[in-house]
């Protein structure tokens, strides 16, 4: 029987609101764990996965350096950057506008027990969604997310930035695919902790802009293709 897993477009949200939705529905879920493995009748826990895009933050995984932001506070202030030290894993990367950034609440033990393995999904879904725009996505060996032309040191070009949570096997955080997003923003980090490596998006690509929503809809697809789930849209009200 196949795994549901709800969507929800939170739209544009800044981090710290969003992170404080992702950390919700995971307590909800770890608590139900708890309860069950004391034999306590506690519910199923349900798997989401939210949507959303943040005004301009940077946020750093718990393995990064702080050093990997190349300006100032005062600088991220004057330039309403927002900044984010976080418990997932990796190192700095960036949020904005024209990014879709998806975050997944769910319980591998219903899927599999494998962080490894859920991240190498993640990146299959990602590498079937740019397919649909000719772009042959990639990994790079030893660096979590999706890259174009990884093998090629000159040409190697990030274009989705992946880091995640595990607690009690329920996840969250998740990927960042840049589709609009302003690239500028990247030059003042060392993006994914990784220097003289570049960044890229669908529109750089493509040369022309592309609709987020057309983004959502294949990510959607692809994520029921590689997880083998029903993607579901919970009433409003």
């Amino acid at each position: 029987m196949q795994q549901a897993v709800y969507v929800k477009d939170l739209g544009n949200m800044e981090y710290g609101d969003a992170w404080s939705v992702q950390d919700s529905l995971l307590l909800e879920n770890t608590n139900k764990k708890i309860k069950l493995a004391k034999g306590e009748d506690a519910g199923e826990t349900i798997h989401h996965l939210l949507f959303c895009e943040h005004p301009p933050v940077y946020t750093l995984g718990k393995s990064g350096k702080e050093e990997h932001v190349l300006i100032s506070k005062e600088e991220l202030a004057q330039r309403n950057i927002g900044y984010y030290p976080t418990n997932r894993g990796g190192d700095i990367t960036f949020h904005g506008p024209g990014q879709v950034v998806g975050y997944p609440i769910i319980d591998l033990e219903k899927f599999f027990t494998d962080i490894g393995r859920y991240l190498r999904c993640l990146e299959d879904v990602i590498i079937l969604t740019l397919a649909h725009y000719g772009l042959k996505g990639d990994r790079s060996p030893g660096e979590t997310g999706v890259w174009l032309d990884p093998s090629n040191k000159m040409m190697a070009r990030k274009i989705c930035a992946m880091g995640v949570r595990c607690s009690r096997w329920v996840t969250m955080h998740g990927f960042a695919l840049n589709v609009n997003t302003d690239l500028n923003y990247f030059s003042s980090i060392v993006p994914c902790g990784i220097p003289d490596k570049q960044v890229t998006s669908l529109q750089k690509e493509l040369g022309k802009e592309i609709p987020m929503e057309d983004v959502k809809e294949l990510i959607m697809k692809n994520f029921e293709q590689v997880f083998q789930c029903t993607i579901i849209f919970p009433r409003e009200g």
